[in-house]
């Protein structure tokens, strides 16, 4: 079962009398006129003047920085380390990799001392 829908020819919006082709008569002009701005100058030039001073941002040199560092880390070429993992893995499962203990005392004390936990 279809429902038609029945349009008319008029508009939902009434014309805009500005940008008609047809000039206005002397009453619409006349109602125009009296139409007051929305601000008054002394009010226009407040808003004006605080625009100018308050409508600033200041982005301070961290963000700044952590800017420049995110761009260059994002265009540095991607580093392949399948080959370092490979012969890691190669020398485990053979049971030659040798663990440097002292290396590893001295990243679990750093993050101690920096209140990092390690997993």
């Amino acid at each position: 079962m279809a429902t038609e829908i029945k349009t008319t020819n008029q508009n939902f919006f009434p014309k805009d009398p500005r940008s008609s082709t047809v000039k206005p008569d002397k009453a619409t002009q006349a109602a125009q006129a009296a139409v007051k701005p929305r601000n008054s100058k002394k009010r226009q030039t407040e808003l004006q003047e605080k625009t100018e001073n308050d409508a600033k941002v200041d982005i301070p040199n961290k963000i700044k920085d952590f800017s420049r560092i995110k761009n260059a880390a994002d265009s540095a070429p991607e580093v392949d380390n399948s080959e370092k993992i490979a012969a890691l893995k190669k020398q485990i499962d053979s049971g030659t990799y040798k663990m440097n203990y002292d290396g590893l005392t001295d990243k679990i004390m750093e993050a101690e001392n920096y209140g990092i936990k390690s997993n």
